[in-house]
């Protein structure tokens, strides 16, 4: 009787999560789930836009945000800034991909707290949003989410070449063109608030 060769053992392919262990591939964030988180922030912006609308704040609330809103947008911007230009840093070589991956990680909260608090803080600046520059900003501002959303999934996407680095070239243009969008959207907005603030 012929003797049979004992299968391999089963295999589920993993990817390093943010401490650098391994999880399973299957855990990615699935493209439905962003598509769904997107429509939920597109809502909560409209509503953040009716909501201004008939909130009316006194001198002292408005000073307040104001000053939330100039603290969210550092704290925001400056968190994208700090992931970008360990990016930049990676893409000539100057730092391994680990270092991206573990800044984008430790800075996803003050990214998320920075566009949170200028969502909530804008609602008490008695936005005009009949102005077409206000609109512009709001288009940004939902831009920003859903293209953060993206880049989420590019992160994990990344994550599976934590140890050998080798990014292939198309998720490599993918993150580029988020990475650019994302710079376009924050300092597109931070412009467009300094004009408004100027009338």
């Amino acid at each position: 009787m012929p003797r049979t060769l004992p299968r391999p053992p089963r295999t589920t392919a993993v990817t390093a999560d943010a401490t650098g262990r391994g999880a399973p591939l299957r855990d990615l964030t699935p493209g439905w789930h962003l598509t769904v988180v997107g429509v939920l922030a597109a809502g909560i912006l409209a509503a953040s836009c009716w909501t201004a609308g008939h909130v009316h704040a006194d001198l002292t609330l408005q000073t307040t945000a104001r000053f939330l809103h100039v603290a969210s947008m550092v704290a925001g911007l400056g968190s994208v800034l700090a992931v970008d230009w360990f990016a930049v840093l990676w893409l000539t070589g100057r730092r391994p991909l680990t270092g991206v991956l573990d800044t984008a990680c430790a800075l996803q909260t003050p990214i998320w707290a920075g566009l949170g608090g200028l969502t909530v803080s804008g609602l008490f600046l008695r936005p005009d949003l009949h102005s077409p520059l206000t609109l512009v900003k709001l288009g940004l501002v939902l831009v920003v989410t859903v293209n953060g959303l993206y880049a989420h999934r590019l992160g994990q996407l990344l994550e599976r070449h934590r140890d050998d680095g080798d990014v292939p070239r198309r998720l490599l243009v993918r993150s580029g063109a988020a990475a650019t969008v994302s710079q376009v959207g924050w300092w597109g907005a931070t412009f467009i608030g300094f004009l408004n603030s100027q009338t």
